[in-house]
Order: structure tokens, then C-alpha cells, then sequence
């Protein structure tokens, strides 16, 4: 059994769960959207996309007998409310969806029967209402190609008519951005060009019907992350700002998240993923202390947001009764992670009622043999300083690399280079996509393979599975679209996101040591957590002092400490230090006050 001291402590807080934050510069009469980080529950890790209305119904009733009392208020349909459930459908099938005159995805009837008669989601959403919660829903980016391949016309909100504009009538195939399609779902949804008016047209009729329908909660897919939408973010935020209710405005996915790229959207939405999907493995579960740390020390916890606040997002709990990940069937399973585990991943997601974030130290891992060395392909914001690092050099009159250029851990270290070329593009697409992807570049892994760099991969991630990018079969789509700017960025057309490389291992998971958490109550409690993230049993202690140090404004220097640990019931009273030994990828939590 391994013993631990913590020197001093991580002031490790993150809370997309519950928690308050206050704010000295906040002013009275602004709104409190999203006050505290919202609470609640989501259909996917129990139903993926198969859920009933039925079902919904039924869990929202356990929500507002279980949970409600707890602060639990919203309940959301996750993604394909609108597909068929009838053979030959899945998660990326085409030609399943039920979409309305306008091109617009509406409830599948067989599934939602309420909704027939083009009541949409209406009838739950009162029902959802009359438990005391509120009504959410998730949407994808832009236009299904459905719609786009049926070339439906656009619905104008203000004239109830098709959109008319220049003397003609717009349609979906004028809008939609079929080489932007959704990275893991192209037979799903593309992008919609939202510098032309009609794309915003088609934007706003969209976030109208979902006001009608009395939706609360909007959970918007494949915009972040790898696959940042900026222009769609943004415009959305516009239409959700100017309602007569409020919606609360959610992003997903959150994979290669950092806090530089998360600044460019905190201020438009409040919340916004920061992990790939969230399930029941322990490797899920350790991938999350990192960032969360890094977005505690990036003070954005409670950020100004969309009418309100915004919040970091790690994901849904994936407790209880539950499916597979792009299953075509509900409930079967069980957790997979055992009851330590659950504990470990329950502290540190949701945090404490009450509570306030405090920032100064990083978390302290005391695991043992890190190396550094490994080279790693991310993205980050093109105005973050480390993406200017790329430049392009001549190996003979034909071919050409784009090599990484900038300091590297080691000097022993091999520059990373990519070879490129012009994208393959058919006779059409080179028509269509000349003006608008001219310069861009595909980036091949060799000389002699036909794989380009992708900036999104093209399924769907994980938390675990974050690290590097993917490479896979050409193709003329933006994701594969790179262009090399004389700054020294390297840009792709999809995400609008520019890459760079880490020679450090700051991308990859450790899986052992501990980590700690510290947080003050509202009555002046202080919350203390520790985590054993080795393979054996670990004693952890902290120095009263040393909590000190963290919590300058608590007068901590000589007074006794009361404390309670919430999983076991142990209690006492201390002036020195607390010690506690800590399973096996387990967790305490720790209740003082100290007077």
C-alpha cells in the first residue's frame, strides 16, 4: 500500500453539474441564465437514438419524484428524435428522416404520437412542464442531406412563405455546404452558408419552431470541438438572444478542446463540451482530470455566457441502466464501473452545492516514470501563438512537405512533415469548390500513400480516445482542405481550426497517481476531495497548513478542524492533518469546518 502526502493541494475545481459561482463584477440586473452549470438528464446513454415518447415520459417522471428536490430540472431527447425506427436505419443511414415541407427534421410520428398534426414536440414539452422540469432537445449542425438532396425550399419567418430573394426562390441545395458534412455522420448533416441571407433564414426558422414547440434546452452537435462551426455558433446565439424565452444553448462534441479555443465561444452559449462522449470505462473516467484542470486554472468556470453564464461540459454520468454507444436498442446493461469507481467520477463532475472555484495551485500527480518525446498533432485557435510553426520547403521539382519548424522538446527530435498536394477533385466539384478552396492543400502521411490528413476523425470519439489526428482515404471534402498562410498557420476548411504540434506528453492520459480537490461552501464549509488513481490502495494525507495556503482568506493558522467524510460517515476533529487510505481507484470526500 502506497503512502501519500500532498505537499500542497490542487485547487482542482469543475463543475458541469452543480455548483455557484459569484462574481463582485457582476451586475444585479443582468440576466442569471444559467446561474448555476444545469442540471439533469439525457436519453443517449440510456436509449442512444431509439427513445420513445413512452419511455421519455416515463423517466422524466422519475427525474421529477428522484431528482428535482435535488436541483435535477432538465430532461432531454438526445439525437434522432426524427428517424424512423424501421429496418435498414441507424445512426448514419440516409433516407430515414421525417422532415417537414421546409427541410426541417420534425419528431418521428410512430415514436412520438403526440406529435402528429404538425404539433411537433409541443405536447410533451407541456407534460414536461406540468412535472416541474424543463423540456430539452439535441439538433445537428445545418441541413440534413435529406433535405438537401430533396432540394426543399426555405421557410421566411416573417412572411410564413418560401424565401424569395433577387426575383427567385431559394432552396436547401443553395445553402448546404455538402463538403462540410458532419465528419462522423456525412450521411447525416452538412454546414449551411450563413453569409447568404437565405442560410440564415433557414437557421432562424429552425430555433422559431423549437421556441413554438416550448423547448428549454438545445443541445447543438458536431459545431464544436474537431468540428467547429464558428459562423453557425454565433448566428445561432444571435436568433436564442433575441427570443421571447429563454433557451439554454449547449455545444457538442468537445474532443481536442483546450481553453484557448473554448474563449472564441464561452461569451455565445453556456455550455460547452470540453471531452469526447463519457462512458462507463475507467479510462473515460481517469482522460477527465486534466482538462478539468486546466479549465479550473483558465478562471472560465462560470464565465459570462448567453444571457447569463457558461459552463465547461464533461459529459453525462453514465450511471444506472444503460446501452452501447450507436446501439439500435434501449436499456440492458448495467454500469461497468464499480462502486468506487462511480464514487471517483461523481466528486469531480458535479462538485458541491454551494461551492466556489478556487484557482491558485495546479493539481500535484505524484505518479512516477512520466517521459516526454512523443509528438502529437492537435488543434487550437488560429490566434493562439503556438499554431505559427509550419513552413514548406522543396525536396525536388515535384514534391513538397510542410514540416513544423518551431522549438521541440528535444533537439534529438525529428521535425514532423506532411507531403503535399492539390486536392483531387472531380470535374464538378472542381467547378464548385475552385473559388472558395483555392490555395488549399491535401496533406499525405508519404510520398507514396494515398491518405490525407483528416482534422476530424471520422467517427465518433470517445474520452479515451482522444490523441492525434487521422488520416484516411482522399477525398475532395473541407475536412481534408488545408491551407498554409505566410504567418506560418495551417488552417483547415472544415473546422476553421489550425494545427500544431506538442512535443511534450500533455496530451496523454496518466492513469496512476492522485489528485485532490478543494472548494468553500457558502456557510464557509470547506470541501476537500482525494482521488486514488493507482492500481492499489493509497493513504493520502494534507497538512492543515498547507489548506491554508490555498484558502488565503480562511483564517486556518492554529484553530481546530471538524470533519465528516461523506462516503464512510467517519468523523473527528483535527488541528494538523487528515490521513485516510483510499481504495483502489476510489475517492473521499471531505466536509470541514474549522473554527
Amino acid at each position: 500500500m502506497k503512502i501519500l502526502v500532498l505537499s500542497f493541494l490542487c485547487c482542482f475545481f469543475f463543475t458541469p453539474s452543480i455548483c455557484s459561482v459569484t462574481s463582485k463584477t457582476q451586475l444585479v440586473t443582468e440576466p442569471q441564465h444559467a446561474s448555476t452549470p444545469p442540471r439533469g438528464w439525457n436519453s443517449y446513454d440510456s436509449f442512444c437514438w431509439t427513445i420513445s415518447e413512452e419511455d421519455f415520459l416515463q423517466s422524466a417522471e422519475i427525474i421529477s419524484n428522484r431528482l428535482k428536490p435535488h436541483g435535477y430540472e432538465y430532461v432531454v431527447v438526445d439525437y434522432l428524435w426524427y428517424r424512423r425506427k424501421v429496418e435498414g436505419a441507424y445512426t448514419d443511414s440516409l433516407g430515414f428522416d421525417v422532415i417537414d415541407e421546409w427541410g426541417r427534421v420534425i419528431p418521428d410520428p410512430e415514436r412520438w404520437p403526440s406529435s402528429k398534426g404538425g404539433k411537433g414536440f409541443s405536447e410533451v414539452a407541456k407534460k414536461v412542464h406540468s412535472m416541474g422540469l424543463k423540456f430539452g432537445i439535441h439538433v445537428m449542425r445545418g441541413i440534413s442531406l435529406q433535405a438537401f438532396n430533396a432540394n426543399t425550399p426555405i421557410l421566411d419567418t416573417s412572411k410564413g412563405s418560401a424565401y424569395k430573394e433577387s426575383g427567385r426562390l431559394w432552396r436547401a441545395k443553395d445553402i448546404g455546404l455538402k463538403e462540410r458534412a458532419c465528419a462522423w455522420m456525412p450521411h447525416g448533416f452538412m454546414s449551411i452558408n450563413t453569409k447568404l441571407e437565405a442560410g440564415r433564414a433557414f437557421l432562424r426558422s429552425l430555433y422559431l419552431q423549437y421556441a413554438e414547440w416550448g423547448v428549454d434546452f438545445v443541445k447543438h452537435d458536431c459545431v464544436f470541438g474537431d468540428d467547429l462551426d464558428i459562423d453557425e455558433i454565433t448566428f445561432v446565439s444571435e436568433v436564442l438572444r433575441k427570443l421571447d424565452r429563454p433557451i439554454l444553448y449547449s455545444l457538442s462534441p468537445g474532443t481536442s478542446m483546450t481553453p484557448a479555443m473554448a474563449k472564441d465561444v464561452s461569451g455565445l452559449v453556456n455550455m460547452y463540451r470540453i471531452t469526447g462522449d463519457d462512458w462507463d470505462t475507467w479510462k473515460d473516467v481517469v482522460s477527465h482530470f486534466d482538462i478539468a484542470r486546466d479549465f479550473s486554472t483558465s478562471k472560465m468556470i462560470g464565465a459570462k455566457g448567453l444571457l447569463g453564464r457558461s459552463w465547461p461540459d464533461l459529459d453525462m454520468l453514465p450511471l444506472g441502466w444503460l446501452t452501447d454507444p450507436g446501439s439500435n436498442e434501449g436499456p440492458h446493461r448495467t454500469c461497468n464501473l464499480n462502486l468506487d469507481e462511480q464514487r471517483t467520477q461523481f466528486p469531480y463532475i458535479t462538485g458541491t452545492e454551494g461551492s466556489r472555484s478556487k484557482n491558485k495551485v495546479l493539481s500535484q500527480d505524484l505518479a512516477e516514470g512520466s517521459t516526454l518525446g512523443t509528438l502529437a498533432l492537435g488543434l487550437t485557435t488560429c490566434k493562439d501563438p503556438k499554431a505559427h510553426g509550419w513552413s514548406s520547403k522543396s525536396l525536388d521539382q515535384d514534391l513538397e512537405q510542410i514540416c513544423w519548424e518551431d522549438k521541440l522538446g528535444s533537439k534529438f527530435e525529428e521535425p514532423p512533415c506532411l507531403y503535399k498536394r492539390k486536392p483531387l477533385l472531380a470535374s464538378g466539384e472542381e467547378m464548385i469548390y475552385k473559388h472558395q478552396y483555392q490555395g488549399t492543400l491535401h496533406l499525405l502521411a508519404s510520398d507514396s500513400m494515398d491518405l490525407c490528413l483528416d482534422a476530424s476523425p471520422r467517427r465518433r470519439l470517445t474520452s479515451k480516445d482522444f490523441g492525434g489526428r487521422s488520416f484516411s482515404p482522399c477525398k475532395g471534402d473541407a475536412n481534408q482542405m488545408w491551407e498554409l498562410s505566410a504567418n506560418g498557420s495551417l488552417t483547415n476548411s472544415y473546422s476553421g481550426l489550425c494545427a500544431t504540434v506538442d512535443s511534450s506528453e500533455a496530451n496523454k492520459v496518466v492513469s496512476n497517481g492522485i489528485r485532490s480537490w478543494i472548494a468553500t461552501g457558502r456557510r464557509g464549509e470547506i470541501y476537500l476531495a482525494f482521488f486514488n488513481l493507482n492500481s492499489e490502495k493509497t493513504v493520502i494525507s494534507a497538512n492543515i497548513a498547507d489548506i491554508a495556503k490555498v484558502l488565503p482568506r480562511k483564517n486556518l493558522n492554529g484553530p481546530s478542524c471538524k470533519y465528516r467524510e461523506i462516503w464512510s460517515g467517519r468523523f473527528g476533529v483535527t488541528k494538523q492533518s487528515i490521513s485516510i487510505a483510499v481504495e483502489t481507484h476510489s475517492s473521499t470526500l471531505f466536509v470541514l469546518n474549522c473554527y
